[in-house]
This record gives structure tokens, C-alpha cells and sequence, in this order.
């Protein structure tokens, strides 16, 4: 038996990518950070460090756009490429917990 086949990612630019892709990697380091979720102070301080690299590569990636000319951000299609890279999963570690946790 096969797992169920996962959505095609929706069409998008190699710098839209690029983004989605950085942005991902920005907010599982911020998931590490939450001191809500973590029990490790060495783990959060690492996932704080690699943060900065992180984020200077989400910078990067979002001047990248600006200069080749793409102004805006197709919210639509990149909450769907979020989605199916499962986005949601990952942001959710940056919230809290449930109360009753």
C-alpha cells in the first residue's frame, strides 16, 4: 500500500521559492527557540544562533525578488505552497501550547 500522494506544489518562480523555502527554515528555528515548547536551553541557543543566518538568508532571498521586479507576493499560491509543505505544522511551533498542556 502506497501512502496518499501529496498536491503538486503550485507553479512558482525560482525566487518565490526561494522565499518559501527560506521562511520555512526561519520559522523552525524560531519553533526551537519557544521557550513554551523546548526544555533545552543549548538547543535554543543553538537554534537561536543559526537564526541570524536564517534570517539573512530570508532578507536575501526577498531582495532577490525586488530586484528581478516581482512587487508583489501571490499570497494565495504561496499559502498553498506553505500548506503543502506543511506550514502549518511547523509554524504552529511557534505559538503556544494549548492551556491545559
Amino acid at each position: 500500500m502506497f501512502p496518499p500522494e501529496q498536491p503538486a506544489l503550485p507553479a512558482l518562480t525560482r525566487a518565490e521559492g526561494e522565499l518559501i523555502d527560506r521562511y520555512l527554515e526561519a520559522v523552525d528555528q524560531l519553533g526551537r527557540i519557544n521557550p513554551a515548547r523546548g526544555d533545552n536551553t543549548y538547543a535554543a541557543l543553538r537554534a537561536a544562533q543559526a537564526l541570524a543566518s536564517k534570517a539573512a538568508a530570508l532578507r536575501d532571498a526577498l531582495t532577490l525578488m525586488h530586484q528581478r521586479g516581482e512587487r508583489e507576493l501571490h499570497s494565495r499560491t504561496l499559502a498553498r505552497a506553505l500548506r503543502i509543505l506543511d506550514g502549518e505544522r511547523r509554524a504552529a511551533r511557534v505559538t503556544l501550547p494549548p492551556a491545559d498542556c
